[in-house]
């Protein structure tokens, strides 16, 4: 299995779990989201914004941009979940295309962090690997928080395994996925 294969799995389950936990979450009123909760963060909302506020800086770093620090300005840029959804999923979307077009050379190009005194030069790969667990960390955090609403927090584990397509075949029509594409440079097992 070719490495750029797993990171682009990794991106395609991050997009399919935020699709997920949004989704959940876009059930409570927004008395709920606003709540406090314990956690790293005051609120559902503040947790799941902090996951799209570090999503800009990283994928905007992976893409060569210069956004750096300024992408924690508001520290809540999305006040309801229809602007949250619809911008975690454009980031999202553009995370995918970014592995999608990934080859083994670009693995270990760096990758500048702005970082404001100075910049953070780290290799493609460890850059990718680093975003993929903040977002299951704090994921994690967000679902543990949804567990005390009246909403059933979803499962969000439900992504690699073969025999478990059908739980998901709903969602990845929702981001206009299907298994055969997904899986298609996966070779079967022995």
């Amino acid at each position: 299995m070719k490495p750029e294969n797993y990171l682009l799995a990794q991106a395609q389950n991050n997009a399919w779990a935020n699709h997920r936990l949004l989704q959940a979450c876009s059930a409570l009123p927004q008395a709920e989201l606003d709540a406090p909760r314990v956690g790293f963060f005051p609120s559902l909302l503040a947790t799941l914004n902090h996951i799209l506020i570090v999503d800009w800086f990283y994928v905007d770093a992976l893409e060569g941009g210069s956004l750096g620090l300024a992408a924690f300005t508001d520290e809540v840029p999305c006040k309801t979940m229809t602007d949250l959804r619809r911008e975690q999923a454009a980031v999202d979307q553009r995370l995918v295309a970014f592995c999608a077009a990934l080859d083994e050379a670009a693995l270990g190009k760096a990758v500048r962090l702005i970082r404001g005194d100075h910049d953070q030069i780290e290799r493609c790969d460890r850059v990718l690997l680093h975003l993929f667990e903040h977002q299951i960390h704090h994921r994690g955090q967000a679902h543990g928080m949804l567990s005390g609403t009246a909403v059933a927090p979803p499962q969000l584990d439900e992504f690699f395994m073969a025999e478990e397509a059908a739980l998901r075949r709903g969602d990845l029509a929702a981001l206009g996925w299907n298994e055969d594409a997904l899986w298609r440079d996966w070779p079967a097992p022995k």
